[in-house]
């Protein structure tokens, strides 16, 4: 079906998505296919975040949840492709793609695009903004037009956790739209608009009370009151037979209003002005607390001047003002860092509540964050909420626990709205709190108040990025030129999206020309100067954050600087105790606390991260405390260098120097999830310990992983880091660094099959190590240039190479992963040659070696060619067993090419079992691995490891007689004609087999 022309109202916009509704997409008037619903809830987890980077492990547990595919985040990158392929136009580039590869993930950018549930929030915000001006009829046509952008089920079909949770949210703000849109048509007397739909949505909604008590103000404005009574009859019954809960307070207001036959309650002006002539005006009857004898008491409304240009926080202000509970005192908590926007919001809350509190709306400040706050003491607070309330005969009192029970006696007849702002604990609320039913206190501080029962606890962030350009663009005014608009968006950004900060650079900046912009923007970009900007008159960044960092205990002091020190944004408490010294649960313990006072976010259950501004903040603060920063510093580079080694099939006994042993991790495994985590940072870790001087733990990081990032197909990023440090590396102390930073450039373009720039970084390695005398070195980069010599059909070079590997391998006293590699390849030899106990032998003594080791992958490859050997034998039993543990190793690695391989070689052992449909099987699953590959840069990497792992066998066999005379074995001469026969056979064939034969 055609799209609505609302989606877009400009020309140029070429690409259109629609997903309130089952997904859709043009470009220009061309309907788009989207592919399958799993691309579909891809696409959608991205549409739905524009702007805002988007990790693969966020698209993968939003896409597949708890049950991932078995290739895992590495599935994401094949799905982005086609989506790119589909709605990216021909001959764009990827730097011009809708979809954008950032670091730690992809980012749908709009540039010409238009996405429906944007135009929706769009025209439903300038309702809100009409509402709000008081123009309801303006509010109302808005709304029914974003009201007509929905097809149906927003996201129909679309699977997936975040489809679910978004249809879910889309659906809910829909039905408050309506809500909305229907009590702004009472409002204006148009209540036969009203009706319809309403009888619809109740029957929809049968337990929504708000949906009910909209239909019987709309059935009242239409003078039929006994079917509004039926309504509360029907809904009352229900909630109490199925529920066992009776209606909620606004539930039973209208209902009372009804009996009252109160036009003032359920009718608006309009609709009231055809009465008004023929009605006397009702007697205001008395507050349910006060009979005849009793005066009439003074009510207070303390509400400070709302904020100018509030924006955003459409969510958190539903919670806060969502229907309370009429029998309790309702206790509504606001917390975030300083600067964050929290009195803001609960201002913006209370307004809006303040219409249902008939005894009065109480703002008081407690100065929980401010350096003289001792002075403002409970008593003082009590005293003054006393004569609020018209109750100061109770304020003589000296005793807190007397004023305090004064103060409740004094609520309790009353329905007051009470807004604390700034507290600094709970022990500091609690007495404050009144004691009449139906009461509601909103709460702000800057720490997580769980010592305080609430029924909402709402955590600030700071704005997201379009929200804060949109406040720092009302403040300033101007032109709106593109180049003013990206000006404005860079400041939001240096900001941290902080409203506080947001509003100090706004008011600089006011009637400001764009240059003056343009200069304030490059000078925020410097962060010793970041802070000194953010600063006007007695309003400061740094101060109120110098503040929440003055409260701390010592200790969590100490761990707030060091975390401004950290190389990446997000950490765990592996990190900060590596920096600390301190045991991990004593760092976990102290990042909850710093949590919890909204210093520091936390991203996930174990891990957290410093806002921008609070980063710099710490780094300023830490550089008092010189010895500190070095400390910090080298603990937590040593922590990378210990991942990285124990992450890498080479293991810690393939680097003599630096740091032994594997720090925190219990094995490899653990290593590689921790290195996980922390993303596409790892570049950034290697970067910032150059720049610091700490040279040699930059290196060895770029070093030691090598092995982890190709493995993963992560190329681009191996190069970068040991590209980093290689022209530093003459000035590290370790001097095996000059030629293991080529050998691993030699690894690195290898395994892409760049054979040639593979050969020139070996050769300088191995000329480096020869010169400096270092068999360690010379071994691994002449082992890397007999391998892809190999691989490339140059035979009598391959074997000139492995015969030095031999030669050396006896003077190699602790790489047990080289030995270990050494001894899997003579493996292949003798098997290539018939003899199959020798390479049984030697298959076994490497397994030996690698499992001592902890490589992983050299005992994958080992099993793979024992499995393979065990076939060729005709023992597909022990086969299934074999390469059953390679599988689970493979599979656990990530590593693509030797998963496919292993899963082939597992199809002819079931095939040879007789289970031939477990053995298609496995080659459906041998292929499907490699096709979720497909179109991807890392294929061609794939083919040439397939054939490192599987087929590199036939060309180890040429070099037998340089393996024999290097190592003297008997039985050489009974060999010779064999040899021949194998070599000139592979002089023939030059092509190996991809399927680990």
């Amino acid at each position: 079906m055609p799209i609505t022309r609302e989606l877009s109202t400009n020309a140029n916009q070429q690409l259109r998505f629609a997903l309130l509704g089952p997904p859709q997409a043009w470009s220009g008037e061309a309907c788009l296919e989207l592919g399958p619903v799993r691309e579909q809830a891809l696409l959608a987890a991205l549409l739905l975040r524009p702007g805002r980077t988007v990790s693969r492990q966020q698209l993968l547990d939003g896409v597949w949840g708890t049950q991932p595919p078995g290739t895992g985040a590495r599935v994401i990158p094949v799905y982005v492709h086609r989506l790119r392929r589909r709605l990216d136009a021909p001959g764009k580039g990827l730097e011009d793609s809708v979809i954008t590869t950032v670091r730690g993930g992809y980012r749908f950018v709009p540039r010409s695009a238009c996405v429906d549930v944007a135009r929706w929030e769009e025209i439903t915000a300038e309702g809100r903004s009409a509402r709000n001006s008081g123009d309801l009829d303006a509010a109302v046509g808005a709304w029914s037009k974003a009201l007509g952008l929905f097809r149906g089920e927003p996201l129909a079909g679309v699977p997936g956790p975040f489809a679910e949770s978004e249809r879910l949210r889309l659906a809910e703000h829909r039905l408050v739209l309506v809500q909305d849109k229907v009590d702004c048509q009472l409002r204006l007397g148009r209540h036969h608009e009203a009706v319809g739909e309403l009888f619809s949505l109740t029957a929809t909604h049968p337990y929504n009370e708000a949906l009910a008590a909209l239909l019987m103000r709309a059935l009242c404005a239409g003078n039929r009151q006994a079917d509004a009574l039926d309504v509360y009859a029907t809904v009352r019954r229900r909630l109490v037979g199925e529920q066992g809960v009776e209606p909620g307070a606004e539930l039973r207001r209208v209902h009372e209003a009804v009996l009252r036959g109160d036009d003032a309650f359920f009718l608006g002006t309009t609709a009231r002005q055809g009465r008004t002539m023929a009605q006397p005006a009702k007697q205001p009857t008395e507050p349910r607390h006060l009979g005849p004898a009793h005066h009439r008491r003074r009510v207070r409304h303390e509400l400070p001047v709302e904020i100018g240009n509030f924006t955003g926080r459409d969510r958190e202000l539903e919670l806060l003002v969502a229907p309370a509970e009429a029998r309790v005192v309702t206790v509504r908590a606001v917390d975030g860092m300083a600067g964050v926007g929290k009195t803001a919001l609960v201002v913006r809350a209370a307004r809006k509540l303040s219409d249902q509190y008939p005894d009065g709306c109480l703002f008081v400040e407690l100065h929980g964050h401010r350096e003289d706050r001792e002075t403002v003491g409970q008593q003082r607070v009590l005293r003054r909420l006393l004569r609020a309330v018209d109750a100061g005969e109770g304020e003589d009192f000296e005793d807190r626990d007397e004023l305090a029970a004064s103060w409740r006696a004094a609520t309790a007849p009353l329905r007051l709205l009470l807004v604390l702002d700034d507290a600094s604990c709970a022990e500091q609320v609690r007495p404050l709190l009144p004691a009449g039913s139906g009461s509601m206190v909103l709460m702000t501080s800057r720490q997580r108040l769980t010592g305080v029962d609430a029924d909402r606890r709402i955590s600030l962030s700071p704005l997201d990025i379009d929200e804060a350009t949109g406040l720092l663009t009302r403040i300033v005014g101007g032109q709106g030129s593109a180049r003013e608009h990206v000006a404005i968006r860079e400041l939001a950004t240096l900001c941290d999206r902080l409203p506080l900060a947001l509003r100090i650079v706004g008011a600089r900046i006011q009637d400001r020309p764009l240059w003056a912009v343009e200069a304030l923007a490059a000078r925020l970009t410097d962060d010793e100067r970041r802070l000194d900007e953010l600063t006007v008159e007695d309003r400061s960044v740094e101060v109120a954050f110098q503040i929440s960092y003055s409260q701390l205990p010592v200790a969590e002091q100490r761990a707030f600087r060091a975390l401004g020190l950290l190389p990446t944004v997000q950490l765990d408490r592996l990190a900060l105790a590596a920096m600390l010294g301190w045991t991990p649960s004593d760092a976990e313990q102290t990042l909850q606390s710093l949590a919890d006072a909204n210093l520091v976010q936390q991203v996930t259950a174990h891990r957290y991260r410093l806002h921008d501004l609070m980063a710099v903040y710490a780094r300023r603060v830490a550089a008092a405390f010189p010895d500190e920063v070095a400390a910090a510093r080298s603990g937590v580079f040593r922590l990378y260098v210990a991942a990285a080694r124990c992450s890498s099939d080479w293991g810690t006994s393939s680097s003599p120097a630096g740091p032994q042993g594997t720090g925190p991790f219990a094995d490899w495994e653990e290593a590689v999830t921790w290195l996980d985590a922390t993303g596409g940072e790892l570049v950034d870790v290697i970067g910032q310990a150059a720049a610091v001087g700490h040279l040699d733990e930059a290196c060895w990081i770029a070093e030691g992983l090598v092995d982890y990032l190709t493995r993963q197909g992560r190329f681009h990023e191996c190069r970068t880091a040991l590209e980093i440090v290689l022209p530093m590396a003459g000035q590290a102390t370790d001097r095996r660094m000059d030629s293991a930073l080529r050998t691993g450039l030699g690894i690195m373009y290898g395994l892409q099959g760049r054979y040639q720039q593979a050969r020139l970084w070996f050769a300088e390695a191995l000329d480096i190590s020869r010169r400096a005398g270092d068999p360690h070195e010379q071994a691994r980069a002449a082992a890397g240039l007999g391998t892809f010599a190999n691989l490339e059909g140059r035979i009598a070079e391959s074997m000139s190479h492995f015969a030095e590997v031999i030669r050396l391998a006896g003077k190699l006293e602790r790489d047990d992963w080289l030995t270990g590699s050494i001894m899997s390849r003579a493996g292949d030899m003798h098997h290539q040659l018939g003899e199959y106990d020798k390479a049984y032998d030697r298959y076994t003594e490497a397994i030996d070696l690698a499992d001592r080791t902890g490589s992983p992958r050299l005992l994958g490859k080992t099993l793979l060619r024992l499995g393979s050997l065990q076939l060729g034998l005709g023992r597909p039993t022990e086969a299934v067993r074999t390469l059953g543990r390679a599988e689970d190793l493979a599979r656990r690695l990530g590593d693509v090419p030797l998963y496919s391989a292993v899963l082939g070689r597992l199809s002819t052992a079931e095939a040879n079992l007789g289970n031939p449909e477990a053995a298609a099987e496995l080659r459906r699953r041998s292929r499907a691995v490699l096709d979720e590959q497909t179109g991807t840069e890392s294929e061609i990497a794939i083919r040439h490891r397939l054939i490192w792992h599987g087929a590199a066998v036939e060309d180890l066999a040429g070099a037998r007689d340089f393996f024999e005379r290097a190592t003297a074995l008997p039985g050489t001469g009974a060999n010779h004609a064999r040899i021949s026969r194998a070599l000139d056979d592979l002089g023939r064939r030059r092509r190996p087999s991809a399927d680990g034969t």
